[in-house]
C-alpha cells in the first residue's frame, strides 16, 4: 500500500488527575501536561511497524484543534510519520463532526489504511472510527490487537467480550486499535530534533467547505460525586442488614 493515514488527539495525559473549572464550564487545561491519546499513539506504532516491514511507502498524521495540537504531531513526526497535516477547528470537536473532517482529508490523500485508537480517553466515546467507515463507505475492523495483511486485504483479530474474533477487509479500510496490539516506541531527542524538518501543514476547516461548528455542545461539567466511606461488619448478617438499610436488597 502506499499511505497510511492516522489520527492524533491532543488529550489530557493519562498521569494527571482531571479537574473540572471552579465555573464548571469544562475540564481544566491551563498548566496541565498534554498528550497524544494513547490508543491513537498505539495506531501510529502500528503504522510505523507496517511501513517498515515494506508493507507501506508514507505514514502522515492528522490532528484536529488549535495549534497547541501542533505538539503532539511533532510528536508524531518525532516517533517516525513522514508529514503530519494540522486542521484547525472550534477547541471541542463532536465525534461526528471529526468523522466529516477526516473525511475530507481522506478525499485529498487517498490512503489505502486509516489508522485510529478505538476511542479517545477524554470523552470515552468510541464512535468515530465506526462514523468514518459508514461517511467513507468503506469496511471498518474494531479493537484490532493483531495486524497482517495479503492481497490487498487486512486479516484482524479482534477483542471482543467473548475473547477472539478474526475477520478479513478489503482495503481501504479503517482500522481502530486496541491496547494489546503492541507498545509504542520511546522518543529519543536527536528523533525530535528531526521532526522539526518534517513537513507540517495546516488547513482551516473552512477550507474543507466543512462548517466547524460542533454539532453537539456541552452545557456544564461536574466531577463525579465523592465515594461514601467504607464500613466494616462482623458477619454476614450484619452485611445483609446494611445492605438493606441502604436499599440494595
Amino acid at each position: 500500500m502506499e499511505k497510511i493515514l492516522v489520527g492524533l488527539k491532543r488529550v489530557v495525559d493519562y498521569n494527571v488527575r482531571v479537574r473540572v473549572k471552579n465555573d464548571g464550564s469544562g475540564v481544566e487545561t491551563d498548566g496541565v501536561k498534554m498528550s497524544i491519546n494513547p490508543f491513537d499513539e498505539i495506531a501510529l506504532e502500528e503504522a510505523l511497524r507496517i511501513k517498515e516491514r515494506g508493507e507501506a511507502s508514507e505514514v502522515i498524521v492528522i490532528s484536529m484543534g488549535s495549534q497547541d495540537a501542533q505538539q503532539q504531531l511533532r510528536t508524531g513526526l518525532a516517533m517516525g510519520a513522514d508529514r503530519a497535516i494540522l486542521v484547525e477547528t472550534p477547541e471541542s470537536v463532536d465525534p461526528l463532526s471529526r468523522a466529516r473532517v477526516l473525511l475530507s482529508i481522506i478525499e485529498r490523500e487517498s490512503p489505502d489504511l486509516v489508522l485510529l485508537g478505538k476511542q479517545a480517553i477524554d470523552d470515552d466515546n468510541n464512535q468515530m472510527g465506526q462514523m468514518l467507515a459508514a461517511l467513507w463507505s468503506r469496511p471498518q475492523a474494531t479493537f484490532a490487537s493483531n495486524i497482517t495483511f495479503q492481497n490487498g486485504a487486512a486479516t484482524v483479530t479482534r477483542e471482543v467480550d467473548a475473547g477472539l474474533e478474526t475477520i478479513e477487509v478489503d482495503l481501504p479500510a479503517v482500522i481502530t486499535t486496541d491496547l494489546r496490539l503492541n507498545e509504542p516506541r520511546y522518543v529519543k531527542l536527536p528523533d525530535i530534533m528531526k521532526a522539526k524538518k518534517k513537513p507540517l501543514d495546516t488547513v482551516a476547516v473552512a477550507d474543507l467547505g466543512i462548517d466547524g461548528a460542533p454539532a453537539i455542545s456541552e452545557t456544564a461539567f461536574a466531577p463525579p460525586a465523592q465515594r461514601e466511606k467504607g464500613i466494616m461488619v462482623d458477619d454476614v448478617a450484619s452485611l445483609v442488614a446494611a445492605l438493606k438499610d441502604k436499599g440494595l436488597i
